[in-house]
């Protein structure tokens, strides 16, 4: 990443605003909630901004080339989304006001990814002035399918903790309820995507990183199988995976085959499934969620069979594996925080064979785990995306320790395993969203997204938008 980078004065939000033209009028069927008008101010033709702003990618795509929605109109109402409440949510470290949109689409992008004359700072003080120079691989494959690159998205420090918070910007708060975690480390995507702040969103997701904070703030966060979105970054750890956060399963899709470069897919057949689930372990709200749905994709005719889950030795062995990620960081450990500093410095203690005995024993416990059941079981997992529910942001806990571990216990043995995996929303447990997650097989990632979408379509599940948000 430093070929792709340059350096700034300083990180701004832009302020030049893009007004909307041409025809006006959307409709929406699948964006959370029924549709209220609501006409913008300033000059031209009034838009429906409120339409606009929920829209989906499928949606506004299809709207555009029906020639029934003026791009523009999106990417304005997002903006005039962003003035009145990003101060309360943070979602963003930067914004471009000059976004232009040719299908009707805005994309907020996680800061550990580059977008090209856009801040580059991971979090941390020792790149708070880089700039990029060219696009990561997703983002141009976005470009070029027409989407507005909105802005970057604020993520907790070299993206390591399961909150969003970091001494450069303010912390991102969840949508639902101010003080209370988006989750980490793409908090800011989900935050920005469940606040009606982007269209879609692109996260990271090494130790559940998309799907925490989808759980949290109630959205789609899709991980696929590590490689399949390309990469331009060194993975110490080799289990990053780039992926979409949505407001909706269909999104995901739509995002995931064009970050892929992938056609579509053949759907396959809704016949019977055979879906191992698990919640031991969970807090009861997080368990009740997964419970719900095993009993739905039961009644659909599906077979659900409980299964065993062994957590422990893989959030043991990824303590050592990702300390020395941490270390292999390309900068002056003095300019990270005191925690970082920390993890970082046992990184560079350990030795090869300490990281090589760590990884293998993780990843054997994730293919007893997860693995070895897919192939030759089942065609599904299903489990809690979360141990436990989102908590304040000053109670979030330490990364790597114990209670970060009972938070992770289901989203980190499918890291390791390289499957891919999708939190759906699950409903409110005392108005906080929370997910459950299903697995995937291998590289099967359309397979996971038309059964993902059954159970969305299932009552007590999909999006829902927050209340505050919604005004």
């Amino acid at each position: 990443p430093r070929a792709m980078v340059r350096r700034a004065n300083h990180l701004r939000l832009g302020r030049r605003d893009v007004r909307p033209e041409g025809r006006d009028g959307v409709r929406g069927r699948h964006s959370g909630q029924p549709v209220r008008e609501h006409h913008s101010r300033g000059g031209g033709r009034a838009v429906i901004q409120a339409s606009a702003r929920w829209l989906s990618a499928e949606e506004a795509m299809g709207q555009v080339r029906a020639g029934d929605l003026d791009p523009q109109a999106v990417v304005q109402a997002h903006l005039d989304a962003i003035d009145r409440f990003e101060e309360r949510i943070h979602a963003y470290i930067h914004v471009d006001r000059a976004a232009r949109s040719i299908s009707g689409v805005t994309l907020a992008v996680k800061d550990s990814l580059p977008v090209a004359g856009m801040p580059y700072t991971y979090g941390t003080t020792s790149w708070r002035d880089r700039i990029a120079d060219e696009d990561a691989v997703p983002v141009a494959r976005a470009r070029a399918a027409g989407m507005a690159i909105l802005g970057k998205t604020n993520l907790p420090e070299l993206a390591a903790s399961i909150g969003t918070s970091n001494t450069i910007f303010p912390p991102t708060q969840n949508p639902w309820r101010d003080g209370i975690t988006p989750g980490g480390s793409s908090g800011g995507s989900a935050a920005a995507v469940a606040a009606g702040l982007a269209s879609v969103a692109l996260g990271g997701d090494t130790g559940g990183s998309i799907r925490i904070p989808a759980s949290c703030c109630g959205v789609v966060g899709l991980r696929p199988t590590p490689d399949r979105i390309p990469s331009e970054e060194v993975d110490a750890t080799v289990l990053q995976s780039r992926g979409p956060m949505t407001r909706s399963v269909s999104d995901a899709r739509l995002l995931f085959s064009i970050m892929t470069s992938t056609g579509p897919h053949e759907r396959f057949a809704k016949r019977p499934m055979v879906v191992g689930m698990t919640y031991a372990g969970a807090d009861p709200a997080c368990a009740e969620a997964c419970r719900r749905a095993g009993a739905a994709l039961n009644d659909a005719g599906n077979e659900v069979e409980e299964i065993g889950w062994d957590p422990d030795p893989v959030t043991q062995g990824y303590g050592t594996v990702r300390r020395a990620s941490m270390a292999s960081f390309p900068a002056d450990l003095s300019t990270f925080g005191p925690g970082i500093q920390k993890l970082a410095a046992e990184g560079r203690g350990l030795t090869a064979m300490d990281y090589f005995h760590a990884f293998e024993k993780a990843t054997d416990a994730a293919n007893r785990t997860v693995g070895l059941p897919l192939q030759t079981r089942f065609d599904f997992l299903l489990t809690p995306t979360l141990g436990l529910l989102p908590m304040p942001i000053e109670k979030v806990p330490a990364f790597l320790g114990e209670e970060w571990a009972h938070y992770v216990q289901f989203v980190l043995p499918v890291s390791f395993a390289r499957t891919p995996a999708i939190s759906i929303p699950a409903g409110l447990h005392e108005g906080l969203p929370v997910g459950v997650q299903l697995v995937g097989r291998f590289a099967q990632e359309y397979d996971l997204l038309d059964f993902a979408e059954q159970l969305e379509a299932m009552p007590g599940f999909g999006f829902q938008r927050p209340p505050e948000m919604d005004r």
